[in-house]
């Protein structure tokens, strides 16, 4: 009971999260820079993080933990690069990615029921998997340690959207994607039969089961789709945004999405604006380091800190107070 005003707060921090970003444009417009480019920057950070906070929204919904989100950024960061250089197409180097990151998402769906496996090991073990099977594949594919850059062509164009009083937005097709499929996640979570059963598998598999479904089946589907939109995520981080890979690319995304879910209360909604936070943090430390006459005021090694600064104060302040399915990261075993 006492958790419940603290919960029902959530509104207003990200009120208080929305007044501070516009602070934030006009006070680092006072200074020289863009607010479109910083924009820009926030929301080609924001994508990768939403893509896999709404999916792991949708698998702890059904009563599983996967922190294992990193290793799957960077396993389908190869895949997709190394598919879009084959297919001279980035898109579908994009879509080969999350195809890669639904099976590791199945692997872990199995392993999380039939293997009864304790979820947070299995999500630790797949992290520390996939960061030596990074290194060892760019420099078995592409014969060069650390690092690889693809042809430019490889990158995934942008759309220009104009904006009021002149001027225009460069964004990413996939961060529009993002938008509308978090849309998507939260119509099918309250407004679908399907939604409901993956609820009630993550508050009340008992009666999942006595329904005549399958708990198991369920909680499979909603890994290998959260697997698929983190692995979305992880392909966008080269072939949408940085255009190469890096041994360093993930640079704690994906616990910086964990921290988005925790704060959303696994309400896609608003992990959608909760990652917009974090990727607007990420957004100010590039355009700090690249702007001339800023970057020389400004400490920017302490800019850079700010979105990890801002996963800890989020995880300290809200991880204890909110309320998640009563199931979560207990496999199922029918008495």
């Amino acid at each position: 009971m006492a958790r419940k005003p603290f919960v029902g707060r959530r509104p207003f921090w990200l009120i208080v999260g929305s007044a501070a970003i516009a602070i934030t444009i006009y006070g680092l417009y006072l200074a020289g820079m863009r607010p479109a480019r910083l924009i820009e920057s926030g929301l080609l950070a924001m994508t990768p993080l939403a893509l896999a906070a709404v999916g792991e929204v949708i698998n702890e919904r059904s009563g599983q933990i996967n922190i294992g989100i990193e290793g799957i950024f960077l396993i389908s960061a190869v895949a997709g690069v190394y598919w879009a250089e084959v297919s001279n197409s980035g898109l579908l180097g994009v879509i080969v990615g999350g195809a890669f990151g639904g099976m590791v998402g199945a692997i872990l769906g199995l392993l999380n029921t039939y293997g009864r496996a304790e979820q947070v090991i299995a999500g630790m073990a797949l992290n520390i998997m996939a960061s030596g099977l990074f290194q060892y594949l760019l420099m078995a594919i592409w014969a060069f340690p650390g690092i690889h850059i693809f042809p430019r062509q490889l990158v995934i164009p942008r759309v220009t959207i104009p904006i009021p009083g002149g001027g225009e937005l460069a964004i990413s097709p996939i961060t529009l994607a993002a938008i509308a499929i978090t849309i998507l996640a939260t119509l099918m979570l309250y407004r679908t039969l399907l939604g409901l059963r993956i609820r009630a598998a993550g508050e009340k598999p008992e009666a999942v089961d006595v329904a005549g479904l399958s708990v198991n089946r369920i909680r499979i589907l909603s890994s290998i789709l959260a697997g698929f939109l983190a692995g979305l995520g992880g392909a966008f981080m080269p072939l949408g945004w940085f255009g190469g890979l890096v041994k360093e690319i993930t640079a704690g995304r994906g616990f910086i999405a964990l921290a988005a879910v925790v704060f959303s209360g696994l309400n896609p909604m608003t992990a959608l604006a909760a990652t917009f936070i974090f990727g607007f943090a990420e957004g100010v430390a590039f355009t700090v380091v690249v702007t001339p006459g800023v970057k020389e005021a400004v400490p920017f090694h302490f800019i850079q800190m700010i979105p990890y600064i801002l996963t800890i104060a989020i995880l300290a302040i809200f991880a204890a107070s909110r309320r998640f399915p009563r199931a979560l990261g207990k496999p199922y075993v029918r008495e």
